[in-house]
């Protein structure tokens, strides 16, 4: 049976097939030209201290449907800058996350914060439009990409400047992930066949990951006591959007969870 995964994965390939048809890369490319300055995006989660806040904004998600009915982009971008977020996550998926390119564009516009391009990125083709829209940094998916397909993303997102996070479930993907260059990596504590969550997962992977390399803690961090349990074990920033999200004030929950109220 296929997985949710695979679903996604099959339903993006025919994505960017349309996507090609409709703006030929040679038009991105040249688009790429007009696109904001990259911002860096590394250098804020890579700073030590407490751990550092990518906030996502996300609407919608396959395991759970609909997040936030009010769903307002920039807005809510605009609090997690006001509350104190290293950097902004922006789902563009459509079909699964109700996402969009659009509004990373709009966010660019609106906050100084650097921005992710989330999505599951299979082609160089959308490395060209996350830069084209102003992303700084691309998400690449170790699960999704053959060895040569990570190498070759990899490479297309450092060439326009641009920051890879390179994100991995099973730690057997750990020495791929290295082996192709990266220094920002995340763990997913989701499994992306079946969208089971475990916190853990991050803090077993802690002592595998390099210490030149940035961890990042994906999925399922929630409270201000998982954000301690990930300190203690040395993880150095986390991507959170599901929690912040549902939040009726979202600005009070970004204070809870990087521990800036009573």
């Amino acid at each position: 049976m296929p997985t949710i995964l695979d679903k996604i994965v099959a339903t993006k390939q025919a994505e960017i097939e349309r996507a090609k048809s409709a703006m030929p890369a040679p038009e991105v490319r040249a688009r790429v030209g007009d696109a904001p300055l990259v911002r860096d995006f590394f250098t804020p989660l890579a700073a030590g201290g407490p751990v550092k806040l990518i906030a996502e904004v996300k609407k919608a998600s396959p395991s759970v449907g609909l997040i936030r009915a009010d769903f307002d982009p920039v807005a809510i971008a605009r609090t997690y800058e006001l509350h104190g977020a290293s950097c902004v996550s922006v789902l563009t998926d459509t079909e699964f996350f109700q996402g969009s390119l659009e509004y990373l564009r709009q966010i660019r516009e609106a906050i100084s914060l650097p921005l992710l391009r989330k999505d599951f990125v299979l082609d160089e083709y959308q490395v060209l439009e996350a830069r084209a829209a102003g992303a700084d940094a691309v998400l690449l998916i170790a699960e999704c990409l053959d060895d040569c397909g990570l190498r070759s993303l990899f490479g297309a997102v450092c060439e326009l400047g641009m920051t890879p996070l390179v994100e991995l479930y099973e730690p057997e993907n750990l020495e791929r992930v290295l082996e192709a260059g990266a220094t920002l990596i995340g763990v997913n504590n989701r499994n992306l066949h079946t969208f089971e969550v475990d916190l853990d997962r991050t803090i077993r992977m802690r002592s595998a990951v390099p210490d030149h390399c940035v961890l990042v803690g994906e999925s399922g961090i929630k409270t201000r006591a998982d954000v301690e349990r990930l300190a203690a074990a040395g993880v150095d920033a986390m991507l959170v959007g599901e929690s912040l999200s549902r939040e009726p004030d979202i600005g009070r929950a970004v204070d809870r969870l990087l521990g800036r109220t009573d």
